[in-house]
């Protein structure tokens, strides 16, 4: 997993053994069986609780055996103690009383485990985790870490020099996030649950009623937009009350815990279109929508048969679906294999975003306002609107010239809304402004049908592929971008009424449509030039390759055997700082579906992820993620706990991460040692159980696990509250 940074990426170092090893099981564990994964056999300490000879202290015994005891999931917890917590774990229709207590899952084993659950003993698990800790730290020197061939950290060239810019570069209007320091020796870190009018439901940069209050305006959803607080909040949101281990995948889909997203409004207005449904203690969805009340799945062969050249899973395989819903649509798509990106305001209609996420649908919050989407340009095979109450036809087709922003030349736009199959007077005048706007833009009109099953219909539009209908246009309205307005610059960029050229040069993206799926997630861009330097310092397209070739080694021989994660229990993931995507791709074999995240000053190869078939988001660390609490099930960070902290608080980081991520869900931590140590003091202090903490020549990797702690003590976000 870790070697010099010589090395060259995809190269496999055989390294020798250590000379002394301490603390080591005589016994191989057997998730370590094979040795020639990103981690060797002894990377989780003494997992059997087999001592060496040089292991015969009595004290390290006992101290031992309260690890097992108490369970706070420090690694000399037995690795047999450890399936058995991931067998109840995994139980999400049972066991609620598990769920209640702090993390504690072997409450069972001694009188000890049993007083853990009073909040009155929680000074003392600290104390026992700060002494884990050092002995835990202590063991990582001593143990033998090259027993086995390591896959590499790949180093990043100078960003400056190489073929990728920023998105903080290439967005000018980016705002200047403020830069607290961050205190080293910072040790003891005192947590608090938020004290804010959204509660459980939570989102830092959407919930701020400060902000909103001052807005001078809210009819093109400024109050929907993003207003971060100044700096991120520290303080951890609540668990809504009866909160349990969500329902797997993919019987999610159907049916989640009514106790997770306990709301039922949209249940009321939407129940009789089969949005969904309150039955008993869940919370169903029968597939239907506004535009599909039979089925998504019908719905879907609908389109498909209205025009055949979308080819499903092949030609098209990433849809952005505007004004969602639940996103059935987007969780049915996944049949066809083709991934949707969904997105809605949030409350527009009382949590359909928090719903399509609890069911493991991809979903984020965001609007359609006053701002560019987060994403570059030239990406979607298709953009989606089912009865998405968007006005596209005023204001020049603002936001209409927004979605042909992001729509890759040569892909459709479906819209499937009641101006295409009604006649009422303001249906027949919206749809007689869109087809005036349409031809302006030089939009095809492919296909109009209409569903009698559903009595719904769709219109289906074509992007062009070249300028020649641009150029021979009567009037310039709506008028072409200037040469100088970067399509890709989004962050905090005003809509611009125009449209940018068509690229015509066939070396450059979007000349040319991408291989079909599933050629495309394997396959270097065409527009990747070997004369320009990759992220980690080769030639474009090799960098690429060897990418990806690190990032199968490491998922197949570490994370998938070598974490003890139950990947059946896994469905949504986010990469927090993807490069070429090659983690996600990785993983494609899985049931999963990863949300890939660009930082602001990465290299910007969010193009290339959505090049081969996968999906992201550009964002800023230093602000909240435009997401409900517990999003995710495993949350990867490689080497970006290092860099945010040299521009915000780390442990607003922290906040953030334990806000997005569900409990019992995996945060896995690559970076320097000496942030791999801080991340790993702070989970230790928000009672997360440490599965592996693994370091070799100054780089090390984490995985720790969320539990159901929360603090006592409460702290009020003032700008939060009504």
């Amino acid at each position: 997993m870790f070697m010099s940074s010589s090395a060259a990426p995809g190269q496999n170092l055989d390294l020798p053994a250590a000379e002394s090893r301490q603390k080591v099981s005589t016994k191989s564990s057997s998730q370590f069986e094979d040795n020639s994964g990103d981690l060797p056999d002894d990377a989780v300490k003494d997992q059997e609780n087999t001592p060496s000879e040089a292991d015969t202290n009595s004290d390290e015994k006992e101290s031992n055996t309260n690890d097992v005891e108490t369970n706070t999931g420090d690694d000399s917890s037995s690795s047999e103690e450890k399936s058995n917590s991931e067998d109840t774990n995994s139980n999400s229709d049972s066991n609620e009383s598990e769920k209640s207590n702090s993390g504690d899952n072997d409450s069972n084993e001694t009188e000890k485990s049993d007083e853990a659950k009073d909040e009155s003993q929680s000074e003392e698990k600290v104390e026992k985790e700060e002494k884990q800790a050092e002995e835990s730290s202590s063991d990582n020197k001593t143990e033998d870490l090259s027993a086995a061939t390591q896959s590499e950290i790949l180093k990043e060239s100078n960003t400056q020099n190489g073929a990728f810019s920023t998105q903080a570069a290439e967005s000018e209007s980016e705002k200047k996030s403020q830069k607290p320091s961050l205190s080293k020796n910072q040790e003891v870190y005192k947590w608090k649950t938020c004290n804010v009018t959204s509660g459980p439901d939570y989102i830092p940069c959407l919930d701020n009623l400060e902000a909103i209050r001052h807005l001078h305006g809210r009819s093109h959803y400024e109050h929907r937009e993003r207003h971060c607080p100044a700096e991120s909040p520290t303080c951890l949101v609540s668990l809504p009350e009866g909160y349990k281990t969500p329902i797997k995948w993919p019987r999610s889909r159907e049916q989640i815990w009514y106790s997770n997203v306990p709301h039922t409004k949209l249940a009321a207005v939407k129940g009789h279109q089969n949005w969904v449904k309150v039955t008993g203690e869940y919370l169903s969805f029968p597939g239907g929508g506004t535009q599909f009340k039979n089925g998504a799945l019908h719905y879907i062969d609908f389109i498909q048969n209205s025009l055949p050249d979308l080819a499903w899973g092949n030609r098209t395989r990433v849809i952005l679906d505007v004004g969602c819903g639940v996103a059935s649509f987007g969780g049915y798509l996944f049949e066809r294999d083709v991934v949707a990106l969904s997105f809605a305001p949030k409350d527009e209609h009382e949590a359909q975003v928090q719903f399509a996420l609890e069911r493991g649908i991809p979903a984020i919050s965001a609007v359609m306002g006053t701002q560019r989407l987060p994403f570059p340009s030239k990406i979607f095979d298709v953009v989606h609107c089912a009865r998405c109450r968007v006005p596209w036809h005023i204001e020049g087709g603002k936001l209409l010239l927004e979605l042909n922003r992001v729509l890759r030349p040569g892909g459709y736009f479906v819209w499937s809304a009641t101006p295409v199959y009604q006649n009422k007077p303001e249906d027949v005048e919206i749809w007689e402004a869109m087809s005036k706007l349409t031809k302006a833009m030089c939009w095809d009109l492919v296909v109009v049908n209409n569903d009698k099953l559903n009595e719904v219909g769709a219109a289906i539009y074509r992007k062009p592929t070249s300028n020649e209908c641009y150029e021979n246009r009567q009037q310039n309205d709506p008028p072409l971008c200037e040469n100088n307005d970067d399509p890709d610059a989004v962050w905090n960029v005003q809509l611009q009424a125009c449209m940018h050229r068509v690229p015509v040069d066939g070396s450059m993206r979007g000349a040319k449509w991408p291989k079909r799926w599933p050629k495309r997630l394997e396959s270097p861009p065409y527009w990747l030039k070997s004369s320009e330097v990759g992220v980690y310092g080769k030639p474009a397209p090799e960098d690429f390759t060897a990418d990806y070739e690190n990032w199968k080694h490491v998922v197949s021989k570490s994370y998938l055997n070598g974490l003890g994660i139950d990947w059946s229990s896994v469905r949504n993931v986010m990469d927090m700082r993807s490069i070429y995507g090659g983690f996600a791709a990785a993983l494609r074999d899985l049931k999963v579906w990863v949300m890939n995240v660009v930082p602001l000053d990465s290299p910007d190869t969010l193009p290339i992820i959505y090049e081969r078939g996968l999906f992201g988001i550009y964002h800023n660390w230093c602000e909240s993620f435009s997401t409900y609490p517990r999003s995710y099930d495993l949350l990867h960070a490689d080497h970006l706990f290092s860099d945010v902290k040299k521009r915000c608080k780390l442990q607003s980081l922290m906040a953030e991460v334990d806000r997005i991520l569900r409990p019992e869900g995996k945060l896995i931590v690559r970076d320097t040692v000496e942030t791999i140590a801080e991340v790993e003091n702070m989970a230790k202090t928000l009672h997360w159980k440490v599965r592996l903490s693994y370091n070799k020549d100054n780089e090390g990797m984490l995985c720790v696990e969320k539990t159901f702690w929360r603090p006592t003590e409460v702290e009020t976000v003032a700008y939060a509250i009504e």
